[in-house]
């Protein structure tokens, strides 16, 4: 059955009038902008971009579809038809180019940074104590600059621009941290893959050796801010009773974020070796301060057993650092703003623990005591201990870290001297 023809310069308007003929099996509009382009309408009154010539090695001219009107913009459509007729014209298959293409680009795609980053993760990260610390360098830091940048264009330039952007929000020591962490990504994937060379090179960090190994800690009215700041925080409602827990308990970040009422036995706080750096139990007695922290089960929590520091009613640990955190910093740069004191200087969570070392020294806490509070064994690296060994000397150090840290907080009124931050090793 013969196939009614037209031929004029189609508008979006003209398609969307385009009604099937019911005396013909499908009706079929020419552009005249496009040679061989134009509009097929079925039966059931389907409408198909199509492009209608010779293609390379047929000897009679056929209809291939471009698109479904509906699905490509009529100028699209058409930019694409014009396409197909360079490439026939230079002797090319467009469906096999596509192809090509396609392939290309499937492959280019699992070598995306976020693809590299993915299989890194599963391979090297997953199972490492600081495997949450890296994947939050990754999220928060690299995929969302780099993440859909294929490993093969990356420059130099591509590096130096993130690592200064980190730079400027979360400051230098962050920016090295991804940097490491980026670093050992990338040498993992040149081990497996030939054409991979890493674009990250020497003198690319924003720190000395020296400045890296930091030694801040909180000055007393540096102190006061922070509690001033956590007690202005509403949500996640967690978050102050974390933050305070660090320094009360001297504790690195993830121990006191993954905090679980199965480690604690009566009084005591048992950090297991699967997560404690030493990879031995470190046990940390509760003072009133620190049960004060821990608080009761959480409302809506269905176990028996919970994380303490939970924004899910105890069924998983807290993981919003960096956000909470930059809240923090707000609220304290406000505070002092408004008080007429200059801003406070850059501080990690992890000063805090290095903040209550520097108050037990303060509080003429034995320095071998004090040094076991940490976690860290003293007298060399022995194979096995036993984890209650000090518990009396460590509960008597912690209770004299609290009762001094209240006298920071709350000063008498006539007797408030102004501490500076102390740099500890």
């Amino acid at each position: 059955m013969p196939v009614k023809k037209h031929r004029k310069e189609l508008t979006p308007t003209m398609i969307a009038r385009l009604k099937p003929d019911p005396s013909k099996l499908r009706l079929w509009v020419a552009d005249s902008i496009v040679p061989g382009f134009g509009v097929r309408v079925t039966e059931k009154g389907s409408k198909t971009f199509v492009l209608r010539t010779r293609y390379p090695g047929e000897t009679n001219a056929s209809r291939r579809e471009i698109g479904k009107v509906g699905e490509i913009e009529l100028a699209d459509a058409r930019e694409k038809a014009r396409n197909w007729l360079k490439l026939i014209g230079d002797g090319k298959d467009p469906a096999r180019v596509e192809d090509e293409n396609r392939r290309s680009q499937i492959a280019k795609d699992a070598t995306t940074v976020d693809a590299v980053l993915d299989a890194f993760e599963k391979d090297h990260v997953e199972g490492l104590r600081s495997g949450d610390q890296v994947k939050a360098a990754f999220a928060n830091h690299v995929r969302p600059r780099l993440g859909d940048k294929s490993i093969y264009d990356l420059k130099r330039s591509d590096i130096t621009t993130m690592l200064n952007e980190i730079k400027a929000d979360s400051g230098p020591v962050m920016a090295d941290r991804v940097l490491a962490h980026v670093r050992k990504a990338f040498n993992w994937q040149m081990i497996q893959d030939d054409e991979f060379k890493s674009p990250i090179v020497r003198g690319m960090a924003k720190t000395k050796p020296k400045e890296r190994a930091r030694k801040r800690s909180l000055a007393d009215d540096e102190i006061r801010d922070v509690w001033a700041g956590l007690d202005q925080i509403e949500q996640p409602a967690c978050y102050p009773r974390y933050v305070k827990s660090l320094l009360i308990a001297m504790t690195r970040r993830n121990e006191s974020a993954r905090m679980h009422t199965d480690e604690l036995e009566g009084d005591l706080w048992i950090i297991p070796a699967s997560r404690y750096k030493n990879k031995q139990d470190h046990v940390i007695p509760v003072t009133p301060a620190l049960k004060a922290l821990i608080g009761e089960k959480p409302t809506g929590c269905n176990g028996n057993s919970w994380f303490v520091f939970s924004t899910t009613h105890g069924a998983k640990s807290f993981s919003g650092f960096s956000k909470a955190k930059k809240e923090l910093d707000r609220i304290i740069a406000k505070i002092r703003k408004e008080k007429g004191r200059a801003p406070m200087k850059q501080w990690q969570l992890h000063d805090l623990r290095r903040t209550g070392r520097s108050l037990m020294s303060r509080a003429k806490v034995d320095a071998d005591h004090a040094e076991r509070c940490m976690g860290h064994v003293i007298g060399g690296v022995r194979e096995t201990y036993d984890r209650y060994e000090y518990l009396d000397e460590k509960r008597k150090a912690f209770e004299a870290l609290a009762s001094l840290l209240d006298m920071i907080l709350n000063p008498p009124a006539d007797n408030v001297v102004p501490m500076h931050a102390e740099a500890v090793g």
